[in-house]
């Protein structure tokens, strides 16, 4: 690699990092406040939030990387334009296809950093996500012990507890269950205590009342208590046996023990070969997407202008290489044999850049130009 290769490629790496960052923190932003809300009114700590926050970026990057990469190398290429660097060596007889080596090297890179995130990260983090999610829903204690707070640990549920003592003792409990449209029960009691049976969890209400309004006939009964039980078990949201995500199931499971995997989780013969092959399309992607954006930027001449035109060009071929990423998955779950669909995509988006390269060596009004001389000459 030449010493120019490796200036390129350096600053390719370093606003390609810039581009990661910012997309990671603008979508990261976005997806952090519903994360912050939904957590923290659950009753769970901020250490919680910045776990679940953890474990989601790599799902996130996943997303962002090829787009990051593309920003990268449209960016740096058009910079090396406007300064004419591009242009100094062309004139000293360097090609476009012998300019393009820094590109291709990018890509390869981004492309084996889509390959470990999507083959191993990827998975490990959201089958961790997803165990944390389940505890957290099983987590009583975390869901509905916040005094001061109306908490909503289900829908159609309310609680409030004024005071917890040392001791674990509830004081001055209230709990409004409106999940039958037919009844609202609204439960007032002056103590309550959390009781562990097995695997469920009772509240047991001391010197209180029950207060049942039939919303069809609007006719409220009060029964006053000494003690009463409440299972709140349904409050957690228990789930047995969770089938794993698809994107949870590693490349290995995929590739050898599909049938287990079947029987097991659920997933298709279809859905894993999609998923499977997708891993490694997506890797394939960003290869395309860098080259496609240094060749289109490689099609037009020096200008004072810039290259806008070229520029544009490029972010269409991006939507469409995108788009046509979402078309082939569906044959593909339906019939598995088809899986080849996966990687057009990414065929089509290098064979246009190799076609721009194809171009920019050579153009068509300098082949015009030529073939026009060739013709004067033959006639005279």
């Amino acid at each position: 690699m030449s010493r120019f290769d490796r200036y390129v490629l350096s600053q390719y790496l370093l606003f390609f990092g810039f581009f990661a960052l910012v997309l990671v923190a603008v979508f990261w932003v976005n997806r952090a406040v519903v994360l912050f809300d939904r957590l923290i009114g659950d009753g769970q700590s901020v250490l919680v939030f910045l776990e679940f926050s953890a474990l989601t970026l790599p799902n996130l990057i996943r997303m962002i990387l090829p787009i990051a990469a593309f920003a990268a190398t449209v960016w740096v290429t058009n910079r090396l334009n406007s300064e004419s660097e591009l242009t100094v060596l062309r004139s000293t007889g360097s090609s476009p296809w012998q300019l393009a080596r820094p590109a291709l090297t990018f890509g390869l890179l981004c492309a084996a950093m889509m390959l470990v995130l999507t083959h191993f990260l990827l998975p490990l983090s959201i089958s961790k996500l997803d165990q944390r999610q389940s505890e957290v829903a099983r987590n009583v204690t975390a869901r509905i012990l916040n005094e001061g707070d109306f908490l909503h640990p289900a829908r159609g549920v309310t609680f409030y507890i004024r005071k917890i003592e040392d001791d674990g003792t509830l004081n001055d409990v209230f709990l409004s269950d409106r999940r039958d449209p037919d009844v609202t029960v609204t439960y007032t009691g002056a103590r309550a205590f959390l009781v562990r049976d097995e695997d469920r969890t009772h509240l047991i209400m001391v010197d209180g009342m029950a207060q049942r309004l039939h919303r069809e006939s609007r006719r409220l009964s009060s029964t006053a208590f000494e003690d009463f039980s409440y299972d709140i078990s349904l409050l957690t949201n228990k789930v047995e046996n969770p089938t794993r995500n698809i994107r949870a199931v590693p490349s290995v499971e995929l590739m050898y023990n599909r049938d287990a995997v079947k029987a097991q989780e659920g997933h298709s013969i279809g859905v894993q070969t999609e998923e499977l092959h997708l891993r490694f399309a997506r890797a394939l992607v960003c290869i395309a997407v860098t080259l496609i954006g240094f060749s289109a930027l490689m099609l037009g001449s020096f200008s004072r202008f810039g290259v806008w035109r070229q520029a544009l060009l490029a972010f269409v071929l991006l939507i469409i290489v995108e788009g046509l990423r979402g078309v082939v998955s569906e044959p593909v779950l339906e019939n598995p044999q088809m899986w080849p669909l996966i990687y057009v995509p990414t065929v089509f988006g290098i064979g246009v850049a190799l076609l721009f390269l194809q171009l920019s060596a050579r153009p068509v009004g300098v082949r015009l130009k030529q073939l026009r001389h060739a013709r004067q000459e033959a006639a005279s």
